[in-house]
Formats: structure tokens, sequence, C-alpha cells
């Protein structure tokens, strides 16, 4: 089997994301509900959306901050739920 990995990343709004993976599965995930269900410091400031728009695409994930502050597993992204 391949590795699965986001091919393009986009804001969807409400701090949700559209993900385009190496299968050509699109998913939309709700980030900002993840965050809710667990706050941390380091999660927090990506409730700001001009902060969550700023995710990036590295290593074939999208993340959120310089040290990878937000990642999430890809097969959770996948899916569409997150943990």
């Amino acid at each position: 089997m391949e590795r699965l990995y986001v091919t393009h990343a986009s804001d969807a709004g409400n701090l949700m994301v559209t993900l385009r993976f190496s299968d050509d599965t699109v998913q939309t995930v709700d980030i900002g509900d993840f965050i809710r269900r667990h706050p941390h410091p380091q999660y927090n400031k990506y409730l700001n959306s001009s902060l969550f728009r700023r995710f990036t695409i590295e290593n074939g994930n999208v993340v959120w901050g310089k040290n990878w502050d937000l990642i999430f597993p890809i097969e959770q992204l996948h899916a569409g739920v997150l943990e």
C-alpha cells in the first residue's frame, strides 16, 4: 500500500479545512471542534480564525505553527474524524 499524504488543503471556514489526499479522497475536517473538546494553551490560539488560516502542508500533513504546534494523524484526517 502506498503512503497516504495530503496534496492540497484549503480553509473551509468555521475552523474547518478541506483536504485532498494522495488517493484523491477529499475530506472536510472540523479542527475547531477538536480544539474546543481538548483545550490546551498550545491549541487554543488556533480558535482565532486569522491564525487558523496560516496552516501549511509539510511532509504530506497539514500543520499549524512553526514547530508543528497542531498536527493530526493522517489516518484520522482521511477518515474525517479527529479523536
